[in-house]
């Protein structure tokens, strides 16, 4: 099925100016988790992984880092990652995946080993990113695709999807916005007081989201075994966060994140149209995206949905049960 209705988004800016450096490492750990009864976890049994590439393409004028893997000629999947990370938050999910598809994975300008322009050079917003991603697929070629979003890349993706809706042939989410932005209640205070008026002591606020003790947290929270998720994880985020002029970017971008609003009530529209090209897999304890935030609403009985005993970064603990449940679904919307 061929998905339709395009909704416009802002026009592409010219992308200028790199700064920065990048942390030389490339670490990875096995994929844990049970797979659920039925499904394979892994492609079929002796047959040889396939080898993820570490590349990096200039995106006019930007320095742009893509994991990518499997078959060249293959039906592309597009992994765009969350914050405060990068695509290594998909090391795992690559392999299980790109048996039978071109899995591409980028970091986003300021994000993992992509260029680091300045902020005079380069706005940061969601629709920004989207755009330098939109800018990377059509460098690469692709044309038709499936997408995984979590969390910064639920908004980044989603533009994409309502931009290009007969080119998204599917779509999973995980830990992001998707039937709305569950911000009430004490845990968003300090970031609705930020969204309000965006003011210097405001900002300074919402500071701490960046600290090694936070970005730690979002990895732990909501996980019922903590010795499950890799230490690296929150060593190297917090790593790249401490880049010179790095912390004041991830501010703006989490100060953006009140310009998403329209943007996900869009998808959820979107969504309720083509509810089959739809799936949520999503860690139901995450204290940012519960469960309940993520679950379809009454009138979207046709989406996939299952809730993951896990948090925010569930692929770092239920890698091998989410690559199941994702590849039982390309198989579907998009055969390879």
């Amino acid at each position: 099925m061929t998905m339709r209705a395009a909704m416009p988004i802002a026009s592409r800016r010219t992308f200028a100016g790199l700064g920065g450096g990048v942390l030389a490492a490339a670490l990875s750990v096995s994929a844990r988790g049970a797979a659920p009864p039925g499904l394979s976890a892994a492609p079929a049994s002796g047959a040889a992984l396939a080898e993820t590439r570490y590349r990096t393409i200039d995106v006019g004028g930007l320095e742009i880092f893509y994991r990518e893997a499997g078959p060249a000629a293959a039906p592309v999947v597009l992994l765009l990652h969350g914050f405060p990370t990068s695509s290594r938050m998909f090391r795992n999910l690559i392999p299980m995946l790109a048996d039978k598809y071109r899995v591409i994975a980028p970091d986003y300008p300021a994000f993992g080993h992509s260029g680091v322009p300045s902020r005079s050079d380069f706005h940061y917003t969601h629709a920004h990113l989207s755009e330098v991603v939109e800018a990377l697929i059509e460098k690469l070629g692709v044309a038709r695709f499936a997408m995984y979003v979590m969390d910064f890349g639920g908004p980044i993706g989603y533009r994409l999807m309502l931009k290009y809706p007969d080119r998204v042939m599917g779509i999973v989410i995980q830990n992001t916005p998707t039937f709305g932005e569950p911000t009430d209640g004490p845990l968003w205070a300090v970031e609705l007081a930020y969204w309000k008026d965006g003011s210097p002591a405001h900002r300074d606020a919402v500071r701490f989201k960046l600290a090694p003790d936070a970005v730690r947290h979002q990895y732990v929270a909501g996980t019922r075994d903590p010795s499950l998720i890799d230490p690296d994880n929150w060593t190297i985020d917090s790593a790249l966060l401490a880049r010179p002029g790095v912390d004041e970017i991830m501010l703006d971008l989490l100060y953006d994140i009140k310009n998403n609003r329209q943007t996900v009530a869009d998808a959820r529209q979107f969504f309720k149209a083509h509810q089959r090209q739809v799936m949520i897999a999503t860690g139901a304890n995450d204290p940012l995206f519960p469960g309940t935030s993520m679950k379809p609403p009454a009138d979207m009985p046709d989406i996939e949905f299952h809730p993951i005993d896990s948090g925010h970064f569930a692929l770092e603990d239920h890698c091998a049960e989410i690559g199941s449940l994702t590849r039982g679904f390309l198989e579907r919307v998009m055969p390879a």
